[in-house]
């Protein structure tokens, strides 16, 4: 699992999107961006984030680390903004915290990449079905000259439809993605993407996403039907992942 530690002191909010992510700091003395399992979406994203995280280390690509923040009432009770307060209440318990990157800066497409690292992060986003790393909202960071991807909730949107029951993973095999405004498109020749997909093919598989499903806390994997124990549900998530593994009518099509 991905490690614990304990919120001490909420620092600020960042106001971007719905969700209302904060800045926390932890008795690890680490700070972290705290992304609540009381926002909007609920702890779906949290797992999304989690696992797409560990598919990219797997295959090389730098994504910040991540910990489960534990947060406590206390935190909450002394919150001024009511808005934050009632977040923070409706998230008492386990939190995903992503390590704060002092001094990083947006990526915005205008310098190089290192050969295949651009392919790579197509290939990433196609394969969990990523939405969310557009030109207006490139989800990239620049930290000691080196590219970092971040924000991953938006990722294996399957599971939001699970609500009466985990269903085919054949579904997800074959999902079309689109990619004609991923901020990276432009940079990836049709080498650079199929050298990317043979080289991660060979490093993903069951073991792997097993791997992965493993650092989930079982709190954010809420019971569906045919699914009710967190076991069950990791292993859907691997039969899910298999199977888009084994198809390739996803990758999208570069010049």
């Amino acid at each position: 699992m991905i490690p614990p530690v304990t919120v001490t002191r909420y620092v600020a909010p960042l106001r971007e999107g719905g969700s209302l992510p904060g800045i926390v700091e932890a008795d690890d003395l680490g700070t972290y961006v705290c992304k609540f399992r009381g926002a909007g979406q609920g702890p779906r994203v949290l797992v999304a984030e989690v696992v797409v995280s560990g598919l990219a280390e797997a295959i090389g690509v730098r994504t910040p680390r991540l910990v489960a923040l534990e947060l406590a009432e206390e935190i909450a009770r002394y919150e001024a903004d009511e808005e934050v307060q009632d977040l923070l209440r409706a998230s008492l318990g386990t939190n995903l915290g992503v390590d704060f990157l002092p001094g990083s800066f947006g990526f915005d497409g205008t310098g190089g990449l290192p050969d295949g690292l651009a392919a790579k992060v197509l290939w990433l986003d196609a394969f969990c079905a990523n939405v969310d790393r557009s030109w207006r909202n490139p989800n990239l960071l620049v930290w000691h000259g080196e590219l970092w991807v971040i924000d991953h909730g938006a990722s294996l949107y399957f599971h939001h439809g699970w609500s009466g029951g985990v269903g085919e993973p054949s579904r997800f095999a074959v999902q079309p993605w689109r990619s004609d405004d991923h901020v990276l498109l432009g940079a990836v020749s049709k080498n650079a993407l199929e050298a990317a997909d043979s080289e991660v093919s060979r490093l993903l598989g069951p073991e792997l996403f097993a791997e992965v499903l493993e650092r989930v806390p079982d709190t954010w994997l809420e019971p569906v039907p045919g699914a009710e124990t967190p076991e069950a549900l990791r292993a859907a998530y691997v039969e899910f992942l298999t199977a888009r593994l084994s198809n390739r009518s996803w990758l999208p099509e570069v010049a």
